[in-house]
């Protein structure tokens, strides 16, 4: 039987929600996963497994997916996810944590420091979607993302996502097919329509907490050019590059995502952990 770190999942009543996570690990500094637009908590269980070797990590199915709330009566901008991860921590009363934060997660991520920064000890913000009022659009089509879930919701095989997933193994393909389901349609199109109505770049001359951004090569979410501006508008984020990944970094490349955690990690004094 595989071994697994997976301790536990859980609900907790926080920001006026139910918020479901997974917890892998148990020891070292807390580290908080928040996933990206369509990818509920079990879907990051690979990458948190690894982490779980030296960290505490919990990984949060973010409102509108996986078994955390959802529904139309909820609110779905980043506002509101910032507050959900700040009522997350400070409800746990988690200390001296990683906040790690994928494409969406890691615009989360950016704004939960900006608003409240307490207890937070670094982010790491992978591939971000840069886009924002009069800027370049972000890559991906909602209709991706819309059709998947549309089929999911009537019930689809690991091999019906392979047309969406073409480079995922089939056990990624099969977990996805198995719990995309559960992200809601509507929560996914107000997010995605607010990727290009909410901007992050205004939060980050204000970040404190020291911070990594891990960039794909691939994918077109972060060019150069998106590097030079964030580093002109905060000088002291560390740029960490995957080489042979895609948006979807952990999947592409495993090992090197790690990889260029670890260097970040020695590199740079104040990413101590992450």
């Amino acid at each position: 039987m595989t071994q697994t770190r997976l301790l536990y999942g859980a609900n907790v009543h926080a920001n006026g929600i139910r918020q479901h996570y997974l917890r892998y690990g148990g020891k070292g500094t807390p580290l908080v996963l928040v996933p990206g637009i369509t990818s509920p908590a079990i879907t990051w269980g690979f990458v948190a497994e690894r982490l779980a070797e030296t960290h505490d990590v919990y990984v949060l199915d973010v409102r509108g997916r996986g078994l955390s709330s959802t529904g139309p009566d909820l609110d779905y901008d980043l506002d509101t996810y910032a507050a959900d991860v700040r009522g997350f921590v400070d409800t746990l009363g988690l200390k001296d944590v990683v906040l790690m934060g994928h494409s969406m997660g890691a615009r989360i991520a950016i704004r939960t420091a900006r608003h409240n920064d307490a207890g937070l000890a670094h982010l790491t913000l992978i591939d971000p979607p840069v886009s924002g009022p009069g800027r370049r659009a972000y890559p991906a089509k909602l209709d991706w993302y819309t059709e998947s879930i549309r089929l999911a919701r009537k019930g689809m095989s690991g091999a019906d996502m392979k047309r969406f997933c073409p480079t995922w193994t089939d056990e990624q393909c099969t977990l996805r097919a198995q719990w995309l389901h559960t992200c809601d349609e509507l929560a996914t199109r107000i997010t995605f329509e607010k990727f290009h109505t909410e901007d992050i770049h205004q939060d980050l001359p204000h970040l404190k907490t020291p911070a990594t951004l891990v960039v794909a090569t691939r994918g077109g979410v972060i060019q150069q050019e998106d590097v030079e501006e964030i580093l002109q508008l905060n000088p002291a984020i560390a740029i960490a590059t995957v080489p042979d990944a895609g948006h979807m970094i952990p999947w592409d490349n495993f090992d090197g995502f790690f990889e260029v955690l670890s260097y970040s990690q020695t590199s740079n004094n104040s990413a101590r952990d992450l």
